[in-house]
Order: structure tokens, then C-alpha cells, then sequence
């Protein structure tokens, strides 16, 4: 009975949303501009592998990568240059092995790269367009509840016998489903365009990933899952962040423009402060967790535990300041 009530809210508040014009002016944005995307991938000159050749371009490239690393080796100049670059001369070294090794697998296992025009590499290259998707929820999410007090709507929600953490979870759940649902439009509307521009017969390729040294197939559709709920972390955090300011000043404009301006600044401001040891409790410098795939952390001692330790409390603070807010709000207000 509960799970039908709770069921019943969100489909209202979902209702709320779709016979709102902006929503699907919102939806056909983040649709064109994948298709876009895909005419701009397609004609801008971008390499093809969907030739016969794509093997000889390979050997070559790695005749080129080797040249590089002799060069590298022989030249203290350069050795010198590259340890001043953000990766480091000796994590570039490895970088060039890895895509040695890799160009080296695929033309043994016959395995035409993904990169460039092919159908998973229109899909990767389109998922750059996640934080549009971030955009379109934090507008929703900043004026789900903020609305609902402006035009005073509040009120005949909140006489029914339901209590209120239910409406406000109720909110927030279909906030969360619009955001889910715009990363599967995204997804499929990339796959899509991918394989009409390039077929789909590609569907199938796995995704070579590169683990101690050694070169690993794994399930493209995974891989793509992976790379977007790594992405996913400050789409979370920023929805539930506009959420929050939301609800705590009720006003649709604040919620928005705080969220969008730290949504697009918040890493670069982390950038900035990245000396001091302290920026590793600021939000945006969690929010990357691929830093540890990577192995360059932004502060030194940094881990995958100790970020998801911050991004959960933030979290909770989030949800729990909308919550004690939103329950002891007086709607005669």
C-alpha cells in the first residue's frame, strides 16, 4: 500500500512535469544537439578506421609511438620538458606503451579500433554531452519544489493525509528518474545516429582495456555504463544540490543559477586552490573519482574511499538541510 502511494506521488509529480512546455523544448535540445554532434564528428575531417587500410595505419602509428619513446630515452632535453608536463615524463612513457600494446592486439585479433568514425565512437564522444543532461535536471530539480511555493500549490499538496517527507522524497525520486532518463535518451539517441552514420555492425566490438601491463577485452555496453556513472557523480551532486537551495530559499532562479555557476566553475576553482591540502574537502575535488583510475589524485594521499566519504556526507547534508527545512515550513507563509 505504501509502495503504491509512494508510486501515485511520483507519477503526479512526474505529470507536473511533462505538461510543462519547457520540458519538451529541454528534451528536443539534448536531442539535437546529439544529432549535431554526430554531423560534426562525421564531417570534420576526423580519422576513419572503417577501411581496409586500418591495420597499416596502425603499424605505422606504432613505428611512430616507438620513435617517441627512442626520442624520449636519447634526449635529456626532452626528458626534461615532459616531467614538467601535468602527466609527468614517465607517465607519458607509460601512456605510449599502453597504445603500442593496444594497437598491437587489435591487429593481432583483428579488431578495428573504436575511436574516430565508428558506431562506439560517435556513442563515446556523444557522452561528452553529460553535463547538458546535468543542466536540463538541475532546472528541473530547482523548480520542483520552489514552484510548487510560488504559485502556491503548496498548499493543496500538503492538506492531504501524507506526510511531508514522503512528498518531498516524492520530488526528489522523480527528479532523479528525469535525470536517469535523460542519460538514456542521450545513450540511445548516440547509438542511434552512430549506427546510421556507420552501421551497426560494429555493435558487438568489445573495448580493450589496458590492466598491469596487460591488454583486457571488455564489454563495450559495460564500458560505456561505466563511463557514464563515473560522469553521473556530480550530476547527482548537483541536482541534489539544487534540490536543496530549492527548497531552503524557495526561489527557482537562486537554484539555478548557484547550481549551473558551480556546475561549470566548481573544478576550475578546485584547480586553482589544488596547493593547499586542505581543497580535498571541497566538494568538486571528490566529485572526479577517475583521478584514481588515473593515479594522479588532486592532492597527494587522496583515495577512492576517502572521496566517497565526502561526496556521502555531502549528500546527506543536502537531503538532510531540504528535509528540516521542508518539514517545519509554515505554507501560510
Amino acid at each position: 500500500m505504501a509502495l503504491r502511494r509512494m508510486f501515485n506521488l511520483i507519477l503526479n509529480e512526474a505529470i507536473k512535469i511533462f505538461h510543462q512546455l519547457s520540458t519538451y523544448i529541454m528534451l528536443t535540445l539534448l536531442i539535437g544537439s546529439v544529432i549535431a554532434a554526430g554531423f560534426i564528428f562525421k564531417y570534420n575531417g576526423q580519422t576513419s578506421y572503417a577501411n581496409e587500410d586500418w591495420k597499416t595505419q596502425l603499424t605505422q602509428q606504432n613505428k611512430d609511438l616507438e620513435k617517441v619513446l627512442k626520442k624520449q630515452n636519447e634526449n635529456d632535453a626532452l626528458e626534461k620538458v615532459l616531467s614538467q608536463t601535468p602527466t609527468g615524463g614517465v607517465e607519458l612513457k607509460d601512456v605510449i606503451e599502453q597504445d603500442i600494446k593496444t594497437n598491437h592486439y587489435r591487429i593481432d585479433h583483428n579488431l578495428p579500433p573504436t575511436e574516430g568514425r565508428t558506431l562506439w565512437g560517435s556513442v563515446t564522444q556523444t557522452s561528452g554531452l553529460i553535463p547538458l543532461v546535468s543542466l536540463l535536471s538541475i532546472i528541473i530539480s530547482a523548480g520542483i519544489v520552489a514552484g510548487e511555493f510560488i504559485s502556491g500549490t503548496i498548499k493543496l499538496l500538503l492538506i492531504r493525509p501524507i506526510k511531508r517527507w514522503k512528498v518531498l522524497l516524492s520530488k526528489y525520486m522523480t527528479v532523479l528518474l528525469f535525470a536517469f532518463g535523460g542519460l538514456l535518451i542521450l545513450f540511445s539517441t548516440s547509438f542511434l545516429v552512430g549506427g546510421l552514420f556507420y552501421g551497426f555492425s560494429g555493435a558487438n566490438q568489445p573495448y580493450l582495456s589496458y590492466i598491469n601491463g596487460r591488454v583486457t577485452e571488455v564489454n563495450m555496453v559495460g564500458h560505456i555504463f561505466t563511463t557514464y556513472a563515473y560522469a553521473c557523480v556530480s550530476l547527482l551532486m548537483m541536482v541534489t544540490f539544487a534540490f536543496m537551495i530549492s527548497t531552503v530559499f524557495r526561489n527557482n532562479a537562486m537554484a539555478v543559477g548557484t547550481s549551473l555557476f558551480l556546475l561549470f566553475t566548481g573544478d576550475v576553482l578546485v584547480s586553482l586552490l589544488s596547493k593547499y591540502s586542505w581543497v580535498k574537502y571541497v566538494l568538486f575535488a571528490n566529485t572526479d573519482l577517475t583521478q584514481y583510475l588515473r593515479g594522479a589524485p588532486l592532492v597527494e594521499g587522496m583515495t577512492m574511499k576517502f572521496s566517497l566519504l565526502v561526496l556521502t556526507v555531502y549528500f546527506v547534508f543536502f537531503l538532510a538541510t531540504s528535509w528540516i527545512f521542508f518539514s517545519r515550513r509554515d505554507v501560510r507563509e
